[in-house]
């Protein structure tokens, strides 16, 4: 396990109380487990994803991964519609491990309300106060 001045938490992203990140590119949203979550996790094995053109809300459950340890929800930090998953995932869970910003991203939402996307990613943390959260 990682000590938390180890981790991989990237400044230009959001991050939520249950280790799922978001990055903002125009109107899409990226979004993953963070470094943190991985490490818990240990060995990723599988990676649940949901379907292109499924509708969320924020905080549904949109999949779950598994590793050798446990089997963990995803839960979604913003709402939107599902416009992409990542498709290497089930041949490659361990992206997951290896990258999880880069080639380990999990979905990619569209927003549907512009003015609830800024209310909602106002609730997620930036890496100050999200190293705060984790330290306790």
């Amino acid at each position: 396990m990682k000590e938390i001045t180890e981790l991989n938490l990237p400044e230009d992203i959001k991050y939520s109380d249950s280790h799922e990140w978001a990055k903002v590119d125009a109107e899409i949203i990226t979004i993953g487990i963070d470094d943190y979550a991985q490490d818990q996790l240990g060995e990723v094995v599988f990676v649940e994803l949901p379907e292109v053109g499924a509708a969320l809300s924020k905080g549904d459950q949109f999949g779950t991964v598994e590793s050798v340890k446990a089997v963990s929800e995803i839960y979604t930090p913003v709402s939107g519609e599902v416009v992409e998953v990542n498709a290497n995932l089930p041949d490659a869970p361990e992206l997951v491990n290896n990258s999880p910003y880069d080639e380990g991203w999990i979905i990619k939402i569209k927003a549907d309300d512009p003015s609830l996307l800024a209310s909602e990613l106002n609730d997620l943390k930036d890496k100050a106060a999200y190293i705060a959260m984790l330290k306790g």
